[in-house]
């Protein structure tokens, strides 16, 4: 589980086909002597198995699922991504829960300075989602956009609005994106499984035999 808090950012420095996947490589001189064979990181919010671990970077394998549903592969060698480590067990979850399972994917329709020219200044991120992720989205609820733990300010049909601080702006690769732009979306575990728990099936019918089964 993560609580996207980036830790550091990384840089993709090659792809590789393999036989079945596709490898990829991240320079991650921060977190790679913190990695053993096997662990699990998020990059670009995407849950991953760090293999081939040396002093400074680390590789991971991406099956044919990941690289439809997300944007990994649209990395190309220089890309800057986020990374984070799992939260350890009895630590303080600083952001909210983030389980490394994209939903879907948006599309970054500006990021603008509140106060243009300011050495220090919020942003803030519009971004246009897929109709079926809008609806776990709600205004003041939490969002995931590439392992970033954020906070939706608004919503305006399907365009998402979020206020970002310098410090997030700072240690993310938000300031390396542009318009038209990609980025992996996880929606609020929580909002999921609310939606889940009062969905009807489709083939509910309110019949008397119901009824009367359920004490009516």
């Amino acid at each position: 589980m993560f609580t996207g808090l980036i830790e550091s950012t990384g840089t993709l420095l090659a792809t590789t086909p393999t036989a079945g996947a596709t490898r990829i490589t991240i320079l991650a001189p921060v977190l790679a002597p913190r990695l053993r064979e096997g662990d699990s990181i998020a990059v670009n919010g995407v849950c991953l198995t760090a293999l081939d671990i040396r002093p400074d970077n680390f590789s991971a394998d991406l099956a044919a699922e990941t690289m439809e549903r997300t944007t990994l592969a649209e990395l190309y060698p220089g890309s800057t991504v986020n990374l984070e480590l799992p939260t350890p067990a009895g630590s303080p979850l600083g952001g909210h829960v983030v389980q490394g399972h994209v939903d879907g994917t948006a599309t970054l329709v500006s990021l603008i300075p509140i106060t243009p020219g300011a050495d220090e200044t919020d942003w803030r991120l519009r971004l246009a989602l897929p109709e079926e992720l809008l609806r776990y989205v709600v205004s003041q609820g939490s969002i995931t956009v590439d392992g970033i733990s954020l906070t939706v300010a608004a919503l305006h049909e399907n365009i998402v609005e979020i206020a970002i601080i310098p410090h997030t702006y700072a240690v993310t690769h938000l300031a390396t994106l542009q318009p038209g732009a990609r980025v992996n979306i996880e929606t609020d575990v929580l909002a999921r499984y609310a939606a889940q728990q009062y969905r009807k099936p489709a083939t509910f019918e309110l019949t008397e035999a119901y009824l009367l089964a359920n004490g009516y």
